[in-house]
């Protein structure tokens, strides 16, 4: 198996787990939506990605390492999403 498909499956049994986790707790979408929504509305846009995901650790059964450099391909696709559904609610309104 090359390295290329070693990380894709990495990837796809991170995103496997944390899809998992959210058919178990439900509440854990709308909880990282309303996390994303309040540091993203903030004017101090430095390291928001990194507060997104310390809090949402904080208060769901979602881990994200605090450091962006330990962020996997799978954490970052996660927070990534999280930014893009925000933006699109607020170009909405």
């Amino acid at each position: 198996m090359s390295s290329s498909q070693i990380q894709k499956t990495r990837v796809i049994n991170e995103l496997r787990e944390f899809i998992r986790k959210l058919l178990q707790d439900p509440k854990v979408l709308e909880q990282a939506l309303d996390v994303a929504r309040k540091h993203l509305a903030e004017d101090n846009q430095k390291d928001v990605m990194t507060r997104i995901a310390s809090e949402i650790s904080d208060i769901t059964s979602i881990h994200i390492p605090e450091d962006p450099a330990d962020h996997s391909e799978a954490d970052r696709l996660f927070l990534e999403l999280l930014k893009e559904v925000v933006n699109e609610e607020q170009a909405l309104y």
